[in-house]
């Protein structure tokens, strides 16, 4: 592993991950725009996700995607390396390391004791972590020290983004449910948190980038991340009316699906528009496609029906490319173990079916791939043949002793030899998902959160309680 190939994907799954640009005046109108007439007022039939206790395989594959967590752990700061053997992590991969330890616990991977060795140690890390001018976590940190660190992986601070927080802040309010106890500690690193200019009022979602020693906050988001992460800032109150909605967006047609993509101009916005698996997979594994607080609707209503009829039209246009071209897809973005390190593996990004760009939009074709949690995000979600041999293609893909690799190149030339902890984390979840179901379960927690919204005239010079939504 290359620090080329590790820094290039910190670059995309940071500010840039979803897209970046001054936010059009078409989504901040004080108002917001009228509901497009094109959005789906139901929800095509959907497969019956995977449900039950996990098979002996299935055991056998969430302990190699934690072995990777086993052998990349920091026990001086509770950081998980984002990349095999590399110091260094994201918030978003944060996220995917506490959703790791979460599944390993409920497996038995580990005992209740070591849960809350690694549990404390990293909340007793976030508690003291220094942010990014005082606001918020930076975009990078030195998993071995919690220092703030550049790309390089050298001391500095390089900006925040909207969408790591956003599956931060999931993942931390999934703690605080299932495991009460650790509600102060979670609440008092979100305490912290300065969000004056990373939610405005009209619930839009920024990001920061330093250059140049100046600070720049720029909307962060397109469609499908941008409305997951947006139910991650729901989950703490906070107003998100215009990062939750899908427009502006457009429909391109694929096979005969009206494939969703955002609006917004690349050429123009600075920015692609690329359609792709994960997010809305994660959606379905964590949220169920319901709204973020749902609490009484059935398994499969699908409260979001936005996001569930966006999400079964990804999943079914990629299941009529296998069965009209035989080419095995589960699309979504991925590292390489090779140069250009990074690409966005499309469903449709910058007027194009079935394009692979780099960050830069150059074409790359050749690094197209079946990515494996595309892949394993289908199958627990929609119980089919097609997912059945998605499900065998990439079983194999693994060193036992590391975890499971990226994917496989849709070309034929092989695997894609690079270790992290977003895929191994997202593995894990979506083995939970198939035993336990939607992994978000809204339920009372009283904590230091819950303390300070209630509380008249509390300090508010870190806009926590301005942002809030207003009561329902």
């Amino acid at each position: 592993m290359t620090t080329s190939c590790f820094f290039r994907r910190l670059l995309l799954a940071g500010l840039c991950l979803a897209g970046c640009t001054p936010a059009p005046s078409t989504r901040t109108a004080a108002t917001g725009p009228a509901r497009d007439s094109r959005l789906p007022e139901r929800v095509e039939r959907i497969a019956e996700a995977r449900r039950g206790p996990l098979t002996a395989q299935e055991r056998e594959m969430a302990r190699i995607a934690w072995r990777y967590f086993e052998n990349n752990y920091q026990p001086a700061t509770g950081f998980v390396n984002a990349v095999q053997d590399y110091p260094s992590t994201t918030m978003w991969d944060t996220g995917s390391s506490l959703a790791a330890l979460v599944a390993a616990e409920r497996f038995g991977l580990v005992d209740r004791a070591e849960f809350d060795r690694r549990l404390t140690r990293l909340l007793a890390t976030l508690e003291t972590l220094s942010f990014f001018r005082d606001e918020l976590p930076n975009k990078v940190y030195h998993t071995q020290t919690a220092e703030k660190v550049n790309y390089g992986n050298q001391p500095g601070e390089i900006g925040f983004s909207a969408l790591d927080l956003g599956r931060l802040l999931i993942w931390l309010d999934i703690v605080r449910q299932r495991y009460p106890e650790y509600a102060p500690p979670v609440d008092r690193f979100v305490l912290r948190w300065n969000v004056c200019n990373l939610v405005d009022p009209q619930g839009t979602l920024f990001g920061a980038a330093l250059e140049d020693g100046t600070v720049q906050y720029l909307q962060e988001g397109r469609l499908g991340y941008e409305e997951y992460a947006a139910k991650g800032f729901q989950l703490w109150g906070f107003t998100t009316r215009l990062a939750s909605m899908a427009e502006p967006f457009e429909v391109a047609r694929i096979y005969g699906i009206d494939v969703p993509h955002d609006q917004r101009d690349p050429r123009t916005a600075g920015a692609h528009n690329y359609v792709v698996t994960e997010s809305y997979a994660l959606d379905g594994i964590e949220f169920g496609w319901d709204d973020a607080h749902d609490r009484t609707s059935a398994e499969r209503t699908y409260t979001d029906i936005v996001s569930a009829n966006f999400a079964q039209r990804i999943y079914r246009v990629q299941e009529l490319r296998w069965q009209r071209t035989g080419i095995t897809t589960a699309r979504t973005e991925h590292q390489l173990d090779r140069d250009p390190y990074f690409v966005y593996d499309t469903i449709f990004t910058d007027g194009y079916a079935w394009n692979t760009i780099t960050e830069s939009g150059r074409n790359v074709p050749e690094y197209a791939a079946v990515a494996v949690k595309g892949a394993l995000g289908l199958w627990a979600l929609w119980n089919t043949p097609y997912t059945d041999h998605l499900f065998a293609t990439i079983a194999p893909l693994h060193d036992p002793e590391k975890g499971y690799l990226e994917g496989v190149y849709e070309n034929g030339s092989g695997p894609i030899n690079t270790v992290t902890a977003n895929n191994n984390g997202i593995r894990l979840e979506t083995l939970l998902f198939k035993v336990e179901g939607k992994l978000y379960r809204d339920a009372d927690v009283t904590g230091p959160w819950e303390q300070m919204l209630r509380t008249p005239g509390a300090d508010d010079r870190r806009c926590l309680r301005a942002r809030q939504a207003p009561p329902s």
